[in-house]
């Protein structure tokens, strides 16, 4: 195809990202400038995925419309046919074939988003965890590979805890639009623990605090080791780990917007830690 096309697919893509996702965005400034516009690609397909049930009255819409990016994915199409006329999935897979991704991770991942179309409560923390995993978790693995291929899979573990504790702060951080939804991310053992039920949770009850102090200690538990740990982190993927560990500071005020300044100057200081 032209490459002015594809040209104007990642810019559609960087935009999609500065406008719904200006930590991720402003993250991507501190990669390699080659490597940008494939960081854009991923994390747009994130917000075009999240955004779904946003778009669905009924589940098996979503369905379709998840189990669409799976078959622009897996089509063996050139590029320009299997994207069917969308700029994002002509830059996704663009970049997952300039970087031989696994596509398998993208279906793990859409098999997860599945849950963000019904109204079934989170059972427990282990599933709360795996979704993460597949979600959260897997989008910093595939930058990572993105980034820096060889040196990628040092970083599995670490992605792998922090991503946990960045769905955490983001089920705080989306709770009043989960309640309208009648969606219940916390996890059902951690409302056990604290004394209240789905129904309760979904009600607003007087222990929504408590719920909110197990879910902010969750997100501690799986970010704090990488912190103090941060100087194992290769150099070359740390643009990965800022939006998510920019998160985790915000425990306590996750709905108050982060300001640019904040932002910037705490990815300048994670980067030249």
């Amino acid at each position: 195809m032209a490459p002015e096309g594809l040209a104007a697919a990642y810019a559609e893509c960087e935009r999609i990202v500065r406008d719904g996702d200006a930590d991720r965005a402003v993250s991507v400034g501190f990669a390699p400038p080659e490597r940008q516009k494939h960081l854009f690609a991923l994390y747009a397909f994130h917000i075009e995925t999240l955004r779904v049930r946003d778009l669905v009255s009924q589940p098996l819409p979503g369905e379709i419309r998840l189990q669409w990016w799976r078959d622009r994915l897996t089509s063996a199409d050139d590029i320009e046919e299997a994207a069917q006329g969308s700029p994002v999935a002509l830059a996704l897979i663009s970049t997952v074939r300039a970087f031989d991704l696994p596509v398998d991770a993208f279906d793990r991942y859409l098999e997860a988003r599945l849950f963000d179309l019904y109204n079934d409560p989170m059972p427990s923390r282990t599933e709360f965890e795996a979704y993460a995993g597949e979600t959260f978790s897997a989008l910093m693995m595939l930058a990572a590979m993105v980034l820096d291929r060889a040196s990628a899979p040092s970083v599995a573990t670490a992605a792998g805890h922090v991503g946990v504790g960045e769905t955490a702060v983001w089920t705080l951080r989306h709770e009043a639009q989960h309640r309208h939804r009648n969606q219940i991310y916390v996890p059902g053992d951690m409302l056990s623990a604290v004394g209240t039920t789905p129904a309760e949770w979904l009600a607003g009850e007087d222990k929504a605090r408590l719920v909110r102090e197990a879910m902010r200690a969750l997100a501690r538990e799986h970010t704090t080791d990488v912190s103090t740990r941060w100087a194992e982190i290769p150099r070359s993927l740390r643009p990965v780990f800022l939006p998510a560990l920019l998160a985790a500071s915000t425990l306590g005020n996750e709905t108050e917007p982060v300001g640019p300044f904040k932002r910037l100057w705490t990815y300048w200081r994670l980067m030249r830690r």
